[in-house]
């Protein structure tokens, strides 16, 4: 097969891993810049072009589009669906996913285990959004937040409602969810392919902080899940519809809850947690897939 990888850098980790695993299997693959890319839409015939020529036609490609770039990404992504390019992941599910509040709230309508989350629009509501969460301490999130900026843990009522009266002054899309202490600052990243979880690893948050992030210099470690883990992470990545999600989930007292549905889930912390070559298996996801252009079930919202 004829694949293209679409990312803004060839020698990122991830980039390089998928275009290795996908050349050791045969198959001829083409990293693309999305941000390079220009498109010609017309009734008869589209078309993308980079640097003054056309982009031959790919059978398959595997978006990996950063959240600073997800509109036009998204776009250029929309094109080669459009060309009849099978995507890894679909645009439509790409961008459903990237909206922090509409994920939680079509996760939310499955009945999938979420943190209380409020949000509002007014400064008058703020008491009422500090109660709704169960009070302090709570977290703070930036809706355009990634890899842990723009999320600040409020240890008292006076703090949260300093914090959230600064972000609505600056305009910002913020939401306010319940702290779960007892996830004792780490998380689960579950790496979902299809229908199964097929790689988790435990993110653990350095002394003093709760953001678990490895970017924040958080620790990785091969963990077990529960069949409820496993199960949530599927239905969660379903819901996005997604084919390839990494699923962020704290163990909490009432159950695994849904932190992040991740669309470009990095492949570099998973693999070296757990051994495993993960960027072969999406390959050989791929692999079945293609031909017969399968991907996941759209969800509703």
């Amino acid at each position: 097969m004829k694949i293209a990888v679409l990312s803004r850098n060839a020698n990122l980790y991830s980039t390089r891993r998928l275009k290795e695993a996908a050349e050791q299997r045969g198959h001829e693959v083409v990293v693309v810049d999305a941000l390079k890319c220009y498109m010609n839409i017309n009734m008869k015939e589209n078309s993308i072009h980079v640097r003054g020529k056309e982009l031959p036609q790919f059978d398959a490609i595997i978006p990996r589009i950063g959240a600073s770039i997800t509109f036009y990404g998204t776009a250029v992504l929309r094109q080669f669906e459009m060309m009849g390019v099978y995507p890894l992941n679909e645009s439509v599910a790409i961008t459903r996913s990237r909206d922090k509040l509409r994920s939680l709230q079509l996760l939310s309508r499955k009945g999938i285990g979420l943190p209380v989350t409020g949000f509002a629009n007014q400064a008058s509501n703020i008491p009422d959004l500090i109660e709704m969460v169960g009070g302090a301490p709570l977290v703070i999130k930036l809706l355009e937040g990634t890899q842990g900026i723009g999320v600040v843990l409020a240890e008292t009522r006076k703090a949260a409602e300093s914090v959230i009266e600064a972000f609505m002054g600056l305009n910002a899309n913020i939401m306010v969810q319940e702290y779960i202490k007892e996830a004792g600052g780490a998380d689960i990243r579950c790496f979902v392919i299809g229908d199964k979880v097929i790689a988790a690893m435990k993110r653990q948050a350095k002394p003093g902080e709760f953001r678990s992030n490895l970017h924040r210099g958080g620790t990785a470690s091969i963990i077990r899940l529960t069949p409820e883990e496993r199960l949530t992470a599927v239905r969660a990545a379903k819901t996005m519809g997604l084919n390839v999600a990494g699923v962020d989930i704290l163990r909490s007292n009432h159950g695994p809850v849904v932190m992040e549905v991740n669309s470009s889930p990095g492949l570099e912390g998973i693999e070296g947690a757990t051994g495993k070559d993960i960027a072969g298996k999406i390959i050989e996801f791929i692999e079945k897939n293609a031909q017969s252009k399968r991907t996941r079930t759209r969800g509703k919202g």
